[in-house]
């Protein structure tokens, strides 16, 4: 698979056939990400295999608490935590949360309810000393950090893409760091960046929905003219 294809059908899936996942597999996948880029050079990301089955239904509870929570938020028009929103509405929300934790008991569930059955999971760990944060001291919501470390998370889902498996990144689990700290021997200089979850896709979608270049880019100030072809 050429890169630019991969680029353009690289989705975010969450869909697993029922088979596993070498070690080799996985280790060939990390061999090709290490190549990301970071600042300095500083490569302060540490990944995490999780397979056993205590530490990974840790996981899956974790991410459930934060995902009904994220569902009865984007219920109420609301995105998700986001660092500028009406927070009285996204407490009211929140209090909502175990009703969509009660409907979702009720059907077959989806990587939510099956997490800790997923294929793969790995998770992403940022080492705090290595990370250029030059917006460490603004008084607004920071994550220039990220810069360093999701790359190499991007990398690890191209290369799952160009060998036949699929994946997502989430962050919902970094809601729960505090409580996972210890049972993944985090350190105070550690930080939980995300969630990797991998496996054989049940469907890859080829074509991607995505917001147009004119929408999002412009020339010379935020508001400038739109960058088009023309």
């Amino acid at each position: 698979m050429d890169l630019m294809t991969a680029l353009r059908t690289t989705a975010a899936i969450r869909e697993f056939e029922n088979r596993e996942v070498s070690d080799e597999t996985i280790y060939d996948l990390l061999e090709t990400a290490r190549f990301a880029p970071s600042g300095g050079n500083r490569q302060a990301w540490r990944v995490v295999v999780v397979k056993d089955e205590h530490q990974r239904a840790l996981l899956g509870e974790a991410y459930r608490r934060g995902w009904y929570e994220y569902l009865a938020q984007g219920a109420a028009g609301l995105v998700p935590w986001a660092s500028v929103t009406n927070r009285e509405a996204e407490q009211e929300a929140i209090r909502h949360a175990s009703a969509f934790e009660e409907a979702a008991k009720q059907g077959p569930g989806g990587m939510a309810e099956h997490l800790e059955s997923s294929p793969v999971l790995m998770l992403l760990v940022a080492d705090l000393r290595y990370l250029a944060t030059v917006d460490r001291d603004l008084d607004r919501y920071t994550l220039v950090g990220g810069g360093s470390i999701y790359p190499f998370a991007w990398s690890v889902l191209l290369a799952a893409r160009s060998v036949g498996l699929g994946g997502v990144l989430t962050t919902m689990v970094v809601k729960d760091e505090e409580e996972l700290r210890g049972a993944f021997h985090l350190e105070q200089h550690h930080c939980i960046a995300g969630l990797m979850v991998l496996g054989y896709p049940k469907h890859q979608p080829t074509k991607l929905r995505r917001s147009l270049v004119e929408s999002f880019a412009t020339f010379d100030t935020l508001d400038g003219t739109a960058v088009s072809p023309r």
